[in-house]
């Protein structure tokens, strides 16, 4: 007997922890993989029955960075798991909509007081850029939090 589980049972088992992007699930099956045409068809199996979505991906990606990153970062992890173009473009509305309030909370939590000089500030735009927020959201947060504390 062989209990080596088959391509499709890693599939539905990797499936059934949490959501894959079809790039991430094929860089895992490559390796156990037959040959690449089957892995092909496998993965095209999966989106026809619905096991393998692209859309509740990102869906689920969004709702669990949002609390910690900006829309700049989690688009681009979306582009680094492969998903397309026109699904990213559909949330990216949403995300920018509430950068400056996830911003704020983000700031608030790490730092929760204005700069006091040229060092702390550079430290804080450097940590919230690296976040995923754009320039202008980081002055927007600073502006906010200075005029705050007088």
């Amino acid at each position: 007997m062989n209990d080596k589980p088959t391509l499709e049972t890693r599939a539905l088992r990797y499936l059934a922890r949490r959501e894959y992007s079809r790039f991430e699930l094929e860089k895992k099956l490559s390796a156990h993989a037959p040959s690449p045409q089957l892995l092909i068809d496998l993965l095209d199996q999966l989106e026809q029955d619905g096991y393998l979505s692209a859309e509740r991906f990102v869906e689920q990606a969004m709702r669990a960075r949002r609390a910690r990153f900006g829309s700049g970062r989690i688009v681009r992890e979306l582009k680094d798991k492969g998903i397309e173009e026109h699904l990213i473009a559909q949330i990216l509305p949403d995300l920018k909509k509430t950068d400056l309030e996830t911003a704020l909370h983000i700031w608030q939590k790490k730092f929760g007081t204005p700069p006091g000089d040229l060092k702390t500030r550079g430290k804080q735009i450097r940590f919230m850029i690296s976040r995923g927020f754009s320039s202008d959201i980081v002055r927007q947060v600073l502006s906010q939090a200075e005029k705050e504390k007088i």
